[in-house]
């Protein structure tokens, strides 16, 4: 498969404190892959690295084939972000703010139009376009902000928390554009902190913790690696417990062995298992 991202020993410190230590990683083109760790695990770090936003200690890293660090132009025109937080010019409605975007890309005048009008449509916001942005929704905003990032056609994009803040439903509809761009043939990188969210878009995750990736494979292989049964035991003081076993017989076996007044609950595991497990930590801690 060909490679979209790949970091060869990725090291950043900053001052005495390594941020990103020796991370190999390669993400194949036409993925979807999810970048999950703990706040401060080097997430961050390692996406500004890959994006140019920040020169790394050591190491080297190619987006698309091109050295982020000696060939940042053509990588800049390969990649598109979508940060966290909106990013508009909050002066101009969202077409105009297109507009601006196409013409930083240098997009021909005679292709521009065209391509704004069908990445709105694409995102469900074509009846929106002369609205300021500070005036649309939040699903909306995050809409906008992909369909910004797709206006010079990159190879790769980076999503950065895409669905923080949204319901339910807007986040459901979000993973429907997010299978989308895959489609299309767009490599995905995405973090978040709904493991849901990866276990349901990702075709493969990595999770990383305190600068080094400490797990890697397809959400099903990582469950697998932990257990593929979780039984939950509520102890007296009101916490509760997990235990992992490679299937439901064995997890039945174990409730068996338990005094009858303890409470247990015998479930799939899940990919937040996984995280907790290797990591220590909830998500979003």
């Amino acid at each position: 498969m060909e490679e979209a991202i790949v970091t060869q020993k990725l090291t950043k410190q900053y001052k005495d404190v390594w941020a990103v230590e020796n991370l190999n990683l390669t993400v194949f083109s036409g993925e979807i892959f999810g970048f999950l760790g703990p706040n401060g695990a080097g997430k961050t770090t390692t996406i500004r690295a890959l994006t140019g936003l920040t020169k790394p200690t050591s190491g080297s890293l190619w987006v698309s084939g091109f050295d982020v660090e000696k060939e940042p132009e053509k990588v800049k025109r390969v990649l598109g972000v979508v940060q966290q937080h909106v990013t508009f010019d909050l002066d101009l409605n969202l077409r105009e703010n297109m507009e601006l975007h196409a013409r930083l890309h240098h997009i021909p005048i005679d292709e521009r139009k065209q391509r704004i009008n069908e990445l709105l449509e694409f995102v469900g916001l074509s009846k929106q376009s002369e609205r300021m942005v500070e005036d649309l929704s939040g699903g909306m905003k995050k809409a906008a902000m992909i369909a910004r990032a797709l206006l010079h056609r990159p190879k790769v994009i980076f999503l950065d928390e895409p669905t923080v803040g949204l319901d339910v439903q807007l986040r459901r509809r979000m993973w429907d554009l997010i299978r989308s761009l895959r489609r299309n043939g767009t490599t995905i990188f995405l973090t978040t902190h709904y493991i849901e969210e990866a276990e349901a878009l990702c075709q493969r995750v990595g999770i990383v913790n305190q600068g080094h990736l400490i797990a890697l494979g397809s959400p099903s292989e990582l469950r697998q690696s932990v257990g593929l049964v979780t039984v939950e035991i509520l102890d007296g003081d009101a916490s509760t417990r997990y235990e992992h076993f490679p299937d439901r017989q064995a997890a039945i076996n174990y409730v068996q062995g338990l005094p009858l007044d303890v409470k247990t609950l015998i479930r799939d595991s899940s990919l937040e298992d996984v995280f907790v497990k290797l990591t220590g930590k909830k998500v979003g801690d």
